[in-house]
C-alpha cells in the first residue's frame, strides 16, 4: 500500500493508535443514511457527522494526537499553533484536557464568536494573541515563538501525528458501514484529512473510489495534482474559511497524488446553497467546509446512480453574522439575484414608470443605489433584482432595454461585483 517514494505514509498500526488515544476525547460520530438526498440522488446516502464532534469538526482528532503524543518535557515547554477556526478549538480543548500551555495566534480580523469559542474550549491553559491581517501573519508569529520559546507548533494538517489522527474518521467509516462503501467524499483544504482517511479506505477498502472536494475561489490540491507538483497559489478566495489555503501540505500532497480518484472544485455560491438547503430541509447547520462534500454530488450524479455513498460533514462552525452573504451568494448561484446599473432620466416619474412597465409582477427590488447630479439627462443608480423563476430574466432586460433604462449588467464584471457582495 504504501509508494515506496513517499517520505512518509501513513501505518496502519500507527492509525489504529491513533485511535485508542482518541477513544475518551473525541466521539465516536454517526453514519446515518440520509433520504432526502437518498431519494434527490437516486443513491443511498450517508452522512459522517464530525459536525458533532465536541470542538464541532473533526479537527479535536489531529490536535489531541499531535499533542498527547508529545515527550513531558515537549509539554511542559508548551504548544504553539495559528488558526483562525477549527484547528484552533482542537488545540484548545487538547491543551485543556492534558493540562498542556498553548498560545493560539489568530489574524486581527478573526470574529469576536470564534475568539470566544477558542476560549472556552481552552480556558486557562490557552492564551490567545492577535495578528496580522491574514493566516500568513498569524502564523509566521507562530512559528517565531516556536523558535524563541522552544514550545512545539502544532501544524493544522503538513504533520504526521495530525494526518493519523484525522485519519480515525476513516476507520470509523469501514467500521460502521453495513453495506460495500462505493464512495467517500471528503473536503480537501491543506489535506490532513484526505490523507489521512484515503490511506486507510487504501488499506481497508480498496474499491471504494475517493473524491476530494474543494472551493473554486481555492482549488490548492486540484491544481498541485495537474501541475504533478505541489504548487502555491498566488490568490485564493477566503470564503470557504474551513478549505481555503494557498498550498497544501507536502506530505497531504503525496499521498493525496497517489490516493484520490479525482478532485472536484464547487463554487462558493453551489455550497451557500447547500448550507441553506441542509438547515431548511434537515435542520443540520454547517459552515461552508462541512457542506462541500454534499454540494459535489451534482457533480457526480451520473455515476452514483444506485451506489453506496459516504460525505464526511466535516465541521459546523458557522458564523451566524455570516448568514446574509450565504443567502446572497446562493442566490447569485441560482440565477436569481441580479444587479444593474440602470439609467433613470433625470425627470418626475421615471422610478415610477421602471417599476410599473420595466419589473415583472413576481421581481422585487432587493438593492437600490442613486444619488441625482445636475447637469445630466440620465443618472445611474445600481439596482438589485431578485426574482421568482430564472425564466424571467431574458424578458427583464428586454423591457429595460426597449424603454432605454439599461446601462450595465453587473453580475458578471468582477471589478465592479466585489463592491456589492
Amino acid at each position: 500500500m504504501n509508494d515506496k517514494r513517499l517520505a512518509y505514509y501513513p501505518k496502519l498500526e500507527d492509525i489504529r493508535k491513533a485511535a485508542l488515544r482518541l477513544k475518551d476525547v473525541a466521539c465516536r460520530t454517526p453514519l446515518e443514511l440520509n433520504a432526502w438526498y437518498s431519494d434527490q440522488w437516486d443513491c443511498s446516502v450517508y452522512f459522517k457527522r464530525e459536525d458533532l464532534q465536541p470542538v464541532r469538526s473533526y479537527k479535536i482528532r489531529g490536535a489531541y494526537n499531535k499533542i498527547s503524543s508529545l515527550s513531558k518535557e515537549q509539554l511542559d515547554k508548551g504548544v504553539v499553533c495559528a488558526s483562525a477556526g477549527n484547528h484552533a478549538q482542537g488545540v484548545a480543548m487538547s491543551c485543556k484536557l492534558l493540562q498542556c500551555k498553548g498560545v493560539i495566534y489568530m489574524p486581527t480580523p478573526t470574529p469576536v464568536q470564534k475568539i470566544e469559542q477558542v476560549r472556552m474550549f481552552g480556558g486557562s491553559y490557552i492564551t490567545i494573541l492577535m495578528q496580522g491581517d491574514t493566516y500568513d501573519d498569524a502564523y509566521a508569529a507562530a512559528m517565531e515563538k516556536n523558535k524563541k520559546a522552544g514550545m512545539t507548533f502544532i501544524h493544522p494538517f503538513d504533520d504526521e501525528q495530525v494526518i493519523e489522527g484525522q485519519a480515525t474518521v476513516g476507520l470509523e467509516i469501514i467500521d460502521q458501514a453495513k453495506v460495500p462503501v462505493d464512495y467517500v467524499i471528503m473536503p480537501v483544504g491543506g489535506g490532513g484529512l484526505s490523507a489521512g482517511v484515503s490511506s486507510v479506505l487504501k488499506y481497508l477498502s480498496p474499491t471504494t473510489k475517493i473524491i476530494g472536494v474543494e472551493p473554486k475561489g481555492a482549488p490548492s490540491m486540484g491544481t498541485s495534482l495537474f501541475n504533478e507538483v505541489n504548487t502555491t497559489l498566488t490568490h485564493i478566495d477566503s470564503f470557504v474559511d474551513g478549505a481555503a489555503v494557498k498550498r497544501v501540505g507536502d506530505r497531504n500532497f503525496g499521498i493525496c497524488q497517489q490516493n484520490l480518484s479525482q478532485v472536484i472544485a464547487v463554487t462558493e455560491g453551489a455550497i451557500c446553497q447547500t448550507i441553506l438547503d441542509l438547515y431548511n430541509s434537515q435542520a443540520i447547520v454547517v459552515e461552508p467546509a462541512g457542506a462541500m462534500s454534499i454540494t459535489a454530488l451534482a457533480e457526480l450524479k451520473q455515476e452514483i446512480t444506485g451506489k453506496n455513498v459516504v460525505c464526511v460533514i466535516s465541521g459546523s462552525n458557522n458564523d451566524i453574522t455570516r448568514t446574509a452573504e450565504i443567502k446572497e451568494r446562493a442566490l447569485l448561484e441560482s440565477r436569481l439575484k441580479h444587479y444593474f446599473i440602470i439609467r433613470f432620466p433625470q425627470r418626475a416619474g421615471a422610478l415610477r414608470e421602471f417599476v410599473e412597465k420595466v419589473l415583472g409582477p413576481n421581481d422585487d427590488i432587493t438593492h437600490f443605489e442613486y444619488t441625482k447630479k445636475t447637469n445630466r439627462i440620465n443618472g445611474s443608480a445600481v439596482v438589485g433584482i431578485e426574482l421568482k423563476d430564472t425564466a424571467d430574466f431574458d424578458a427583464l432586460v428586454e423591457r429595460m432595454k426597449a424603454l432605454n433604462f439599461y446601462g450595465d449588467y453587473l453580475n458578471d464584471n468582477p471589478t465592479l461585483f466585489e463592491f456589492l457582495v
